[in-house]
């Protein structure tokens, strides 16, 4: 009985370890998809950004094609 004890508590206690382990990846897991989602925001704003300014080059360009046509 003491040994079948003694046995079941080494089990428990490597069990324990790997639930941490698993525990750990999971949150390093969650930290990279955050990094990424934050790379991602950049991304898309810079990108928000060349349009607004092609679309501001592109509005000047059709207003000097106006002005040059009258």
């Amino acid at each position: 009985m003491r040994n079948a004890l003694a046995a079941c508590l080494l089990l428990t206690s490597l069990s324990g370890c790997g639930l941490a382990e698993t525990g750990a990846a999971a949150a390093g897991g969650a930290a990279a998809q955050a990094q990424q989602a934050a790379q991602a925001r950049q991304v898309e704003q810079r990108v928000t950004e060349q349009i607004g300014a092609a679309d501001k080059v592109a509005e000047e360009q059709r207003r000097a094609a106006e002005a040059q046509a009258q």
